[in-house]
């Protein structure tokens, strides 16, 4: 993952691995980022509109629009 905002360092996710007890260590610039998403990813995979149509054109522009509107909706909500 690139970042120019966060620092490249390991940290700590405060869980555990199951299978071997260790604790699960992240890159910081992906734990900011399940930090803040807050479900939306797992929100669009379920709600997703990329399969009505074949263009790429059209996918991306479908995309950017309903993580739009879900992440509008998630800000409504709270």
């Amino acid at each position: 993952m690139i970042s120019k905002i966060h620092e490249a360092t390991i940290v700590n996710t405060g869980q555990k691995d199951k299978k071997t007890n260790t604790e699960i260590k992240k890159p910081y610039a992906v734990a900011q980022y399940n930090k803040f998403m807050k479900g939306t990813d797992k929100y669009l995979s379920f709600c997703s509109v990329l399969r009505k149509t074949v263009k790429w054109s059209k996918k991306v522009v479908l995309y950017l629009l309903n993580c739009v509107l879900s992440n509008a909706f998630f800000v409504y909500r709270t």
